[in-house]
């Protein structure tokens, strides 16, 4: 029988990376939890998936802004699992202010969780791919890859970042049978975008309400958020065999946002 792959997602006690984490379960891989959160609601998440689904499913709460702890994390997959074969970067954190108020520390952390991280996890995983001559790398990017907004200086950055990142290692590695792919969600009723709405709203001087209708949705020619499953699905899709020749793309699932 072949060896069970393994998928690592960072960031997956909620939202999108939940939802993979629990579909790479259901396809009968090995998971590795990353991500904050209470600890008796984890190990209830993990006892859960492993239990359900038939698969080994490791957490590890490592700091996805601190090198050491994601150095750990990666070790401790590869004496678990043996490496890491599908490995997705959704970890991610946001603040909103403008440019010359944006706090410092609120810059360098988004900087090292949503760019740097990616950096950090993709080196790491990339032996163990190459020595099969099979890997999936999808980094959750967002519609901030291709094009800004007001008040996200970092996140913006940081998401431009990864989809020039993800080009250069879908280049490096294209003829090893690993791929490297970005997709780049629009608003999705996740945490992190539920958190940023009272601090957009405060920044614009609006209701959430009219956050959530005028400035989010009001982006999306569809009027609506982006459900996980969407995002989930086509994830699903790019770590198949079908995507073997889908690589280096960074792509919208944005209801038609960066169609305007």
């Amino acid at each position: 029988m072949p060896q069970r792959r393994t998928a690592l997602i960072t960031g997956s006690t909620s939202g999108i990376g939940l939802s993979l984490a629990t579909a790479f379960a259901a396809k009968g891989m090995n998971v590795v939890l990353n991500g904050f959160g209470d600890p008796v609601e984890i190990e209830s998440l993990r006892s859960r998936l492993a239990h359900t689904h038939g698969v080994e499913v490791l957490y590890d709460g490592a700091d996805m802004s601190r090198q050491e702890q994601i150095e750990a994390m990666m070790a401790r997959t590869v004496e678990r699992f043996g490496g890491v074969d599908v490995l997705v970067n959704n970890a991610g954190i946001q603040h909103v202010a403008p440019v010359d108020e944006f706090p410092v520390e609120k810059w360098n952390a988004i900087l090292a969780i949503n760019l740097t991280a990616a950096f950090h996890t993709t080196r790491l995983a990339l032996a163990h791919m190459k020595f099969n001559g099979w890997g999936r790398i999808v980094n959750i990017a967002s519609a901030h890859a291709l094009v800004a907004s007001p008040y996200k200086a970092a996140y913006v950055a940081a998401k431009h970042g990864i989809a020039g990142f993800t080009k250069t290692v879908a280049l490096e590695v294209a003829e090893l049978g690993i791929t490297a792919n970005a997709v780049c969600p629009g608003y999705v009723l996740t945490p992190l975008v539920e958190q940023q709405i009272p601090a957009t709203a405060k920044a614009r001087g609006l209701t959430e309400e009219q956050v959530k209708r005028d400035v989010l949705l009001a982006a999306q020619p569809t009027k609506r958020f982006v459900t996980t499953d969407e995002v989930t699905d086509l994830v699903m899709f790019l770590c198949s065999d079908a995507a073997a020749s889908i690589t280096g793309v960074v792509l919208p699932v944005d209801g038609g946002w960066t169609a305007q």
